[in-house]
């Protein structure tokens, strides 16, 4: 070989390291699965990054999809998206260097989707819109617009006794057959929004269909986005299913809307997070919820409220399980603690027959003396001043040890006891704007006057 010949091949080889490194071809590394324990699938030879999206081949050809949710040493850790079934030992592990992400556009209102971002509702696929991971963007919280104006859900009892703002983020306790779902489904029709996003997180698989036809109906649906993933789904799918519901609702926020965010329910959430916490190995530390449970519940919560930019807001409700009616639950304190208020549902007064069913002593919204007048705020203390007289001595007072005429405060509770109860009560197709809840309840609480 010549020595010109030598020159022009490393001319070559170099001209050709340089085209490389400008234009790198990814490289795709195959792995197999090695084990298999509960739900959780564990690879080796394959490289992918948390939360990345990696394909498992099946015996009958096709594909799975999976989500790298931990690793130790050379093993990685994957929680499937689908069905496991047809997925054996030694299967192919390949990943695609891809996050979750959802299709978003205007189209998707009036649509029913599942925790993937494919339609439910056989109305053919959603085709536009623009890609958006479903993992947000913090928001910095000196930049976002204060919470400043009432928000009208038509519900009497909370517009004027626990006032909700537009942008705030309100939790809805309650135990099973309290009547959470009616109530959500008022607040659905009624609430003065542009957009309501629904996510059904967890929760039986009939209630979608009541909850689209019975609840929203054609009027509600065709301003509303529902996910929906039921109990049935994959912990992953439960996880995703809420962070596509808040991705959806941040679009529509970013573009000015004022957007009804509701979630059945949070618990569910928490609960999915634990089930794949606890199959890769992370321990127990609250009540068998993991940290990691307490850590991805405020990133959740944190994404609603109102922007940084323009003028859109979420107002979120979200609605959370107190199994057994117990309010000290680890979630429920946990979302006590970081919500903007929270509407407990008493067993007690549902028993009674009395709808909505809300504890007024246990229920407070955390920015109502920021938006409510004055005159508002008295009502208010008058209210309840009355309202926990009576409850306070309604044992001597239903068993007849209280004599009337013992104390002038309890004589008065007696007396104003069933227009408040009537005030506090609402028919399930009953709507009652803001202006005229306050109105009503600046109208009872003269009576003590």
């Amino acid at each position: 070989m010549t020595e010109s010949a030598v020159k022009l091949t490393i001319s070559e080889r170099l001209s050709d390291y340089q085209t490389r490194l400008e234009n790198p071809i990814p490289l795709v590394v195959e792995g197999k699965l090695v084990r298999m324990v509960g739900l959780t699938l564990e690879a080796v030879g394959v490289e992918a990054a948390i939360g990345t999206r990696c394909n498992i081949s099946t015996q009958n050809g096709e594909y799975e999809k999976a989500e790298v949710v931990g690793f130790s040493g050379d093993s990685i850790y994957l929680m499937p998206a689908g069905e496991i079934y047809n997925i054996s030992p030694g299967a192919k592990v390949i990943p695609t260097n891809q996050t979750a992400s959802v299709q978003i556009s205007d189209a998707l209102l009036g649509r029913v989707i599942d925790g993937e971002g494919e339609p439910l509702d056989g109305k053919g696929p959603i085709t536009d819109g623009v890609q958006t991971s479903i993992i947000g963007r913090p928001i910095n919280p000196l930049q976002r617009h204060p919470i400043s104006e009432p928000l009208d859900v038509g519900v009497r009892s909370i517009n004027s006794i626990l006032t909700v703002g537009r942008g705030q983020r309100m939790g809805l306790f309650a135990g099973s057959g309290v009547g959470k779902s009616v109530l959500l489904g008022m607040m659905t029709r009624f609430t003065a929004a542009d957009v309501i996003v629904v996510g059904l997180i967890g929760e039986r698989g009939r209630e979608v269909k009541e909850f689209i036809e019975n609840i929203l109906g054609v009027e509600g649906m065709s301003r509303a986005v529902v996910v929906a993933v039921p109990a049935d789904q994959s912990p992953l799918m439960r996880l995703n299913g809420a962070l596509v519901a808040t991705s959806i609702a941040e679009y529509f926020r970013d573009k000015g809307k004022n957007v009804l965010l509701l979630m059945d329910s949070l618990t569910r959430f928490c609960q999915a997070q634990r089930e794949l916490a606890l199959a890769i190995g992370e321990p127990p530390a609250t009540k068998g919820y993991p940290p990691s449970v307490f850590t991805k519940l405020p990133k959740l919560v944190e994404r609603a409220g109102n922007a940084d930019k323009g003028e859109g807001s979420i107002t979120a409700f979200y609605t959370v399980l107190t199994e057994g009616d117990d309010n000290q639950d680890p979630i429920a304190d946990a979302a006590r603690a970081i919500l903007d208020g929270h509407i407990v549902l008493s067993r007690q007064i549902a028993e009674t027959g009395h709808y909505p069913a809300i504890d007024i002593e246990q229920s407070i919204s955390r920015v109502m003396p920021q938006i409510t007048d004055e005159g508002q705020q008295m009502s208010i203390t008058a209210f309840k001043r009355i309202y926990a007289t009576y409850q306070h001595n309604k044992d001597l007072i239903s068993v007849g040890a209280y004599q009337q005429g013992a104390d002038p405060y309890i004589d008065e509770s007696i007396e104003m006891l069933p227009a408040m109860q009537a005030f506090l009560s609402q028919g399930m197709n009953e709507k009652v704007n803001f202006n005229d809840s306050v109105q009503q309840l600046g109208t009872l609480m003269t009576q003590t006057d």
